[in-house]
């Protein structure tokens, strides 16, 4: 299965969080499925930690690289995709868009996703 990371997923596998389901954490064990990381997460991650909103350190970007995981730039069709969504979630969208226009399923906890009619998995 090719899986689109969210943030939060990413952050807790990588700090081992009890918070991450077992769904997410037997996928993210699964070595058949190909782990895709999106700019726009790094981009989120990297925005919120300069914010004080979140305590990560070092370069998430080569932490991915390392653990086998692509990364995903941001295209012009993402844009324009992500740009028709309804305004539900701000970052969120462009992984919405990415996942439709690459077929990937969305791997995450974030149950509100299901409204934008992509697959999901978490």
């Amino acid at each position: 299965m090719d899986l689109l990371i969210n943030s939060h997923v990413l952050l807790w596998w990588q700090w081992q969080s009890r918070d991450l389901s077992r769904a997410a954490r037997e996928a993210l064990n699964d070595r058949r499925n190909r782990f895709v990381v999106s700019a726009a997460t790094i981009w989120e991650v990297s925005i919120k930690r300069h914010a004080g909103k979140l305590d990560v350190e070092g370069d998430l970007a080569a932490a991915c690289r390392a653990n086998g995981f692509d990364l995903l730039l941001i295209g012009a069709e993402h844009t324009e995709l992500a740009g028709a969504l309804p305004l539900h979630h701000t970052f969120d969208r462009m992984l919405i868009a990415q996942a439709k226009s690459e077929s990937l399923v969305l791997l995450t906890q974030d149950r509100k996703m299901a409204i934008y009619d992509v697959s999901l998995l978490g």
